[in-house]
């Protein structure tokens, strides 16, 4: 049986010591779980300009702002903002002065040329 993850004053920072790795150029990433494939939730961290380009969500997706700010063409989005992104929206995703944020993927998502 597989042991559940518990992360500690999680709103409070306790995220902060995990490890990121590459995502995208300007975006980490520390899988909580999943690999993208299927069901999926992570940690982002943006730098300062990092961005996702524009992509088209095959399911729910749930996004947690925990740090900093991130922002679409709907708009702005400050820490402690959850966004819920239907099936079948699309969007590309900045943050030009860089942000935490965790997101759950109910399926994954395609990239839109």
């Amino acid at each position: 049986m597989a042991e559940p993850l518990v992360l500690a004053d999680f709103l409070a920072g306790g995220w902060r010591d995990l490890a990121f790795g590459p995502f995208r150029p300007g975006v980490e990433i520390h899988r909580l779980h999943g690999d993208g494939t299927g069901p999926s939730a992570a940690l982002l961290r943006y730098a300062p300009g990092g961005s996702v380009p524009l992509h088209e969500h095959e399911g729910f997706e749930h996004v947690l702002v925990l740090e900093g700010s991130q922002e679409d063409e709907r708009g702005r989005y400050p820490a402690g903002t959850l966004v819920l992104n239907p099936p079948g929206s699309r969007h590309s995703v900045r943050s030009p002065d860089g942000c935490v944020a965790l997101l759950v993927w109910e399926r994954p998502v395609r990239l839109l040329p």
